[in-house]
């Protein structure tokens, strides 16, 4: 095996959820036509209530890792906030408003905002920071996702029920359960405006009057036109796709001197539909996967994976010595992958 420069691993997680909604019974409120949703595999999601915001969500989720870890927030040497949804405010550092948040206004911090992906690209930049900073012993790493409603319709960004929820990690130099492998990805950046939001930025700051997300054109509808609808272009891209989501776990694999079938557990976005298609590509049941973990928390954004790991470890499934792809597609369009070793 091919031996990382640096060495970390997770000591704990800790978690924090919107209220739980029933998929069936919200559905007709966000869409006209909710049997399309219901298609998708999900039955729950969490919309957190009107005032919290994806700082809140993020600090709950801290507070319980460092009480499971029986750290205090001083005891951080650096705070990373991986945020996939429209932040608070614009011209504001996220990531430093949390250390706000947790009385740890002097840390060193780090804000990504990559998408889904960043809450697993994520611990590669961890890796790069504490290989160039021994001085880096305890990171505490969030992920979060609160979605704007004003801005976007939960359940027309994409094929995913969109979801609020945090997942935090405590992440340890030289700890040897769930260690840090490799991180690689696969970008397309000519796909960079698929589901953008289209107001609210520099370049159309306010909306035009009567827009509102609830009745606004989906996300795939812009897919669709980027391939002016032609069946056969979208089939292949679909093809595209698939494979690329084997090749970022096969190049994660190589980074870590590692096989494919040496992977035990297949860790993909909170996307039941798409687990149940690529988990057979990689010899897996789906027992083995997140997939029932999917369809009762919903898209969480960048938070999905790392939950789902450390709901895995909670349960049992995931042991002592396997081998976990972490992995997904995202906005970018970038394929990427992290390998942990339990």
């Amino acid at each position: 095996m091919i031996q990382p420069s640096v060495r970390f691993g997770i000591s704990e997680f800790g978690y924090a959820f919107g209220q739980d909604q029933d998929v069936e019974k919200t559905a007709p409120s966000y869409v006209s036509d909710p049997e399309r949703i219901l298609q998708w595999g999900y039955h729950t999601f969490h919309r957190a209530a009107d005032g919290i915001t994806a700082i809140d969500l993020a600090a709950e989720a801290a507070q319980d890792a460092l009480e499971r870890a029986g750290l205090d927030a001083g005891d951080v040497d650096l705070l990373v906030l991986a945020a996939s949804e429209v932040p608070n405010y614009l011209n504001w550092d996220s990531s430093t408003a949390l250390a706000r948040e947790l009385k740890i206004p002097h840390v060193q911090t780090l804000l990504l905002n990559e998408g889904c992906a960043s809450g697993v690209t994520g611990l590669g930049v961890v890796a790069g920071l504490m290989a160039v900073q021994p001085e880096i012993e305890k990171v505490l790493f969030v992920a979060v996702n609160r979605v704007s409603e004003y801005h976007r319709n939960r359940m027309k960004v994409n094929n995913a029920v969109h979801s609020d929820g945090a997942v935090a990690a405590i992440v340890r130099r030289d700890h040897e359960r769930n260690r840090w492998l490799s991180t690689v990805q696969i970008v397309d950046a000519e796909l960079c405006d698929w589901f953008r939001n289209d107001y609210g930025g520099a370049v159309a700051p306010v909306a035009p009057q009567g827009w509102s997300s609830t009745t606004a054109p989906a996300g795939h509808e812009r897919v669709h036109a980027h391939f002016q609808k032609d069946p056969k272009r979208m089939r292949a891209f679909a093809e595209q796709a698939v494979a690329r989501s084997i090749r970022v776990v096969e190049r994660a694999c190589h980074q870590a001197g590692l096989r494919r079938d040496e992977v035990t557990h297949f860790i993909y976005i909170n996307d039941p539909d798409g687990i149940s298609d690529l988990a057979p590509l990689l010899e897996l049941p789906l027992a083995r996967t997140n997939h029932a973990l999917a369809a009762a928390h919903g898209h969480m954004g960048a938070a999905d994976q790392l939950t789902a790991l450390g709901r895995l470890l909670e349960q049992g499934a995931v042991q002592p010595g396997d081998l976990v792809a972490l992995t997904g597609i995202s906005i970018g369009m970038r394929w990427y992958c992290t390998l942990v070793r339990a």
